[in-house]
């Protein structure tokens, strides 16, 4: 234990955990038990009647126990939160019930959130470098909406950890394309899509990763096919075999955690057409009244730079995505170009909806921060060698002025 303290960057990343814990988990039963947030409402409404089937055939039957009759998101965290809340009803029964089965879920969000953290880390240290990755966890740990989201059980904390759980799985499958990693990039994405059906924009990233290669000599060379010709034969393989393997691992375990959208089809249909015409259709439900003139895209940039991030952060951020998407088709980083095409992807559909839910854009956040710390590295290293300022004076100013206007 001694040894792996000593070692700075394992210092460094249990503290930036350890602040990002305790700004989670204080006043985590902020309503005092009077279940006042409605999504999580709504989740812990649908989870608390669930029941095993007595038998297989009652299990694949509609009007199963088990369907929570619920698909405005998935089933996994219902599930999840029902049999944590029932592992821990033995040692206090209210944890199984409605009463306080919603402090399970907090401590769940609370939990996913930190893995959400932990993989930013891991992610920044792979596609930049270690300090990348240190600077854009402690962004993000002090980011607001991430903060505040961790306090409810909703979708979108475990939605945000498996997106980007996929897409580390994703950079790793890029590096070294074997079977195994096919299939666990299939296993997070079906998990993704099972948390929140938003997710599906991850497919995008998905065959990026499969056709970078043979898409980027083909750009470099569109009038010379004899060389991208002998190349299509690799990149149709790729399609196939890889491709095959991460379809049949994603429907796997979506059919595993969410059984249910298949045996009860139509309920699931109906429940996600309904949120289909509310997202496009402010007018749809009396709560999305409020997003009648929404303005696409200007809104939720206001909204991560006055609420989400604050204005010290969100500014870092927005030069990070203009600097990194420059560089990275500039030098051509694919890896880098894999995370920016969901980046791009997510942001240019769910900004385009009609309603403006801040934390949609919840599983932006990490790769904000992730492009505000590449930035704020690229200036420090540009500015020092031509200044007398250590980049411990830089830093600590301007981590004085992001507090001064912190929301």
């Amino acid at each position: 234990m001694q040894k792996f303290l000593r070692n700075k960057t394992n210092l460094f990343l249990i503290l930036i955990l350890t602040l990002a814990a305790t700004l989670r988990l204080y006043g985590l039963d902020w309503d005092q038990g009077f279940h006042l947030h409605p999504d999580e409402r709504a989740i812990v409404m649908f989870t608390t009647p669930l029941q095993l089937p007595e038998t297989i055939a009652e299990f694949f039957s509609p009007t199963s126990p088990w369907n929570p009759h619920f698909f405005a998101y998935g089933s996994f965290p219902l599930y999840l939160l029902k049999i944590v809340g029932g592992a821990l009803s033995i040692v206090n029964p209210l944890y199984g019930v409605y009463n306080q089965i919603n402090l399970v879920g907090r401590f769940l969000s609370v939990f996913f959130d930190l893995g959400t953290l932990f993989i930013i880390f891991l992610l920044g240290r792979k596609l930049f470098n270690v300090r990348v990755g240190l600077l854009g966890t402690l962004f993000y740990s002090m980011s607001v909406l991430s903060i505040q989201l961790s306090h409810f059980y909703a979708v979108d904390t475990p939605l945000t950890f498996f997106i980007l759980l996929t897409l580390y799985a994703l950079v790793r499958f890029y590096e070294r394309p074997t079977k195994i990693r096919a299939v666990v990039v299939g296993i997070f994405f079906g998990l993704s899509l099972a948390t929140k059906i938003s997710a599906s924009v991850l497919v995008v990233a998905i065959g990026m990763t499969i056709a970078i290669d043979f898409l980027l000599l083909f750009l470099k060379n569109p009038h010379r096919p004899h060389i991208w010709l002998s190349h299509l034969p690799i990149f149709a393989k790729r399609l196939i075999l890889d491709g095959v393997l991460i379809v049949i691992a994603t429907i796997t375990t979506f059919a595993i955690v969410e059984p249910y959208a298949f045996i009860d089809f139509k309920t699931f249909w109906l429940h996600n057409m309904q949120q289909r015409q509310m997202i496009y259709d402010p007018f749809t439900f009396p709560y999305t009244l409020q997003y009648v003139g929404k303005i696409p895209y200007f809104y939720e940039l206001k909204n991560i730079f006055l609420w989400g991030q604050g204005p010290a952060l969100a500014t870092l951020s927005f030069f990070g995505v203009i600097y990194i998407t420059y560089t990275a088709m500039k030098q051509l980083n694919n890896r880098v170009i894999i995370v920016l095409t969901f980046f791009w992807a997510y942001f240019l559909m769910v900004g385009n909806f009609a309603i403006g839910f801040m934390r949609y854009m919840l599983p932006l956040y990490p790769l904000l921060s992730l492009f505000a710390a590449a930035f704020f590295f690229r200036i420090t290293k540009s500015i020092l060698p031509r200044s007398k300022l250590s980049l411990f004076f830089i830093f600590h100013f301007y981590f004085f002025i992001f507090i001064l206007i912190w929301p």
